[in-house]
């Protein structure tokens, strides 16, 4: 045995496991009168923010909620959403964030699988929530949050969120995680196969990218922060909890339109925010009459389909500055970034663009990001040619797949996490995707199935054949392409299988372009995606 690991072992004076709540609580104690949310005519200081966290975890403790629990809300971005995030994970229960935008079957399917004893739910969304919770057999506690910034819905639960805090006591003791392993929360992403799976985070990883985040985007006391990427989002990209650790000011916004956005840059002085390419372009093309001036630069990270030149060349303008992210739910959001270089602000603008598209390098808190030949797992040349998948590794990697070992195994064969995405090297290491093996379609900052939009497809008495690829999309990045082979002696209208389509997925997941055609298939009967892809690529609105 070494001399250094003699009679030098842990102990509480030296060793703590790592948790993002200790964010919260540190920031109550040293800025406990700076602003922390503001929300609408809300306004709480971080003082306030953590009482009601801990009023919130009180609440849920007085239920019988503890170690292993999963809580789960249906959330905007709200106050109530930020206080989950740190409340629940308080107890060491685990917090499940519902994408607001899935149908009360997937909604159900995710209660279930996830064990989910606590619903938390904006009256916004009761429609779902009511058929959602319908459809599921078990016993679970449902709290309203009644927000004012909200209109329509109704409340389905024992109480409104307000009631149900006032119950919990303020100086509940927090308490700390064991190991800093243990599941912190729970977010489902789409997969290709069936129902969707659930990533289980644990609190070593978020803290370390809530840290890479602060890093990267040079979040500090003095910086103003506007939720227009969903909290429900890989927990916001971890954002939740990066703003506050660098004693930054959270500004809520419900619904991202134009008009909100700018006044909320404007009226709050916002430095910061989030969004899919769908949020840039929104923005670079918004009208005048929804603009409000600003004086000061915004920075703005953005991740998914890389967003067009013309739209970083637009925002540039406009007083932003973008920088592109790269990451999946099960790497916590943010994996790699496009670190610009010392040249690049004198290179052409479509140059330099066409460079800030690209995904980047490696977080600073991550082991490692490669593109690799998926076989032999040997990195693939440095030659921006020769195509290898995006393989990562490091603490900002998921726990697994719950209830899930085989794909947990799959994901992480070699040890390495395998993203599916297809990419090249360029010689000066960046990565730049190139295809998605996985068939996902990324639209809105939102992960899309190709086979569930083809099972959907297949539903329809018409139908002989269908196949699902990514189509380029100005407003969303990508949208599902739709390529249909008809019954023989029939005929529809493309309308009618897009509203097919709606009435039976999220309407997000619905196709918006229908081509009808023979498929091409190989000798063996299976379908050619990659000539639809470039079938979708070529096509003229």
């Amino acid at each position: 045995m070494s001399i250094f690991e003699q009679t030098l072992e842990k102990d509480p004076a030296n060793f703590e496991a790592l948790t993002p709540v200790s964010f919260l609580r540190r920031a109550a104690q040293v800025a406990p009168e700076h602003c922390a949310i503001i929300h609408g005519q809300r306004r709480y200081t971080y003082a306030q923010f953590w009482e009601r966290s801990c009023r919130l975890a009180s609440a849920l403790a007085s239920r019988g909620i503890g170690h292993g629990d999963c809580v789960a809300i249906m959330g905007a971005n709200t106050p109530e959403m930020l206080e989950a995030h740190n409340a629940v994970p308080m107890l060491g229960g685990v917090l499940n964030s519902l994408n607001i935008r899935l149908d009360a079957k997937t909604i159900a399917f995710i209660l279930d699988h996830g064990e989910a004893r606590v619903l938390l739910t904006d009256r916004a969304f009761s429609q779902t929530i009511q058929e959602a919770v319908s459809l599921i057999e078990r016993p679970i506690l449902i709290i309203d949050i009644d927000d004012s910034e909200s209109e329509g819905g109704t409340l389905v639960g024992e109480m409104d969120y307000e009631h149900f805090i006032a119950q919990g006591q303020p100086n509940f003791p927090p308490g700390q995680p064991e190991d800093e392993w243990q599941a912190l929360s729970l977010l489902y992403t789409s997969g290709t196969t069936g129902n969707p799976k659930g990533c289980v985070y644990h609190h070593r990883g978020a803290y370390l990218n809530a840290m890479g985040n602060m890093s990267t985007m040079g979040l500090d006391r003095k910086s103003v922060y506007l939720w227009t990427l969903p909290m429900f989002h890989c927990d916001g990209w971890t954002f939740t909890w990066a703003v506050t650790a660098a004693l930054a000011t959270h500004v809520c916004l419900r619904a991202v339109e134009p008009g909100p956005v700018f006044r909320s840059i404007a009226e709050h002085g916002v430095t910061h925010m989030c969004g899919a390419p769908i949020v840039l372009n929104m923005l670079a093309n918004a009208p005048a009459d929804t603009r409000s001036p600003f004086s000061q630069t915004v920075e703005i990270a953005t991740g998914g389909a890389a967003p067009p030149s013309a739209v970083i060349e637009a925002m540039e303008t406009d007083g932003f500055h973008v920088t592109h992210l790269y990451g999946l739910t099960e790497t916590y959001g943010p994996a790699t970034v496009c670190i610009p270089q010392d040249d690049w602000p004198d290179l052409a603008l479509q140059q330099r663009s066409a460079r800030m598209a690209r995904q980047g390098v490696h977080y600073g808190t991550l082991e490692n990001a490669s593109v690799k030949n998926p076989d032999t797992l040997e990195d693939v040349p440095w030659d921006a040619q020769t195509f290898g998948e995006v393989m990562v590794r490091g603490n900002t990697v998921m726990k697994g797949y719950l209830k899930n070992p085989s794909a947990t195994a799959q994901a992480f064969a070699g040890g390495w996490f395998h993203t599916g995405d297809i990419a090249v090297r360029h010689p000066d290491g960046y990565i730049e995707v190139k295809d998605r093996s996985k068939d996902i379609i990324i639209s809105g900052g939102e992960n899309i199935s190709s086979l569930e939009v083809e099972e959907a497809l297949y539903r329809h008495p018409k139908v002989l054949e269908a196949a699902v690829v990514a189509r380029p999309d100005e407003a969303w990045g990508e949208s599902p392409c739709a390529f249909v082979t008809l019954r023989e002696g029939v005929q529809v209208k493309e309308r009618e299988i897009i509203e097919f389509c709606r009435d039976n997925l999220a309407h997000y997941k619905a196709p918006r372009t229908i081509v009808f055609c023979d498929l091409p298939k190989t000798s063996t009967g299976k379908i050619q995606k990659f000539v639809l892809r470039e079938m979708a690529q070529n096509l003229r609105d």
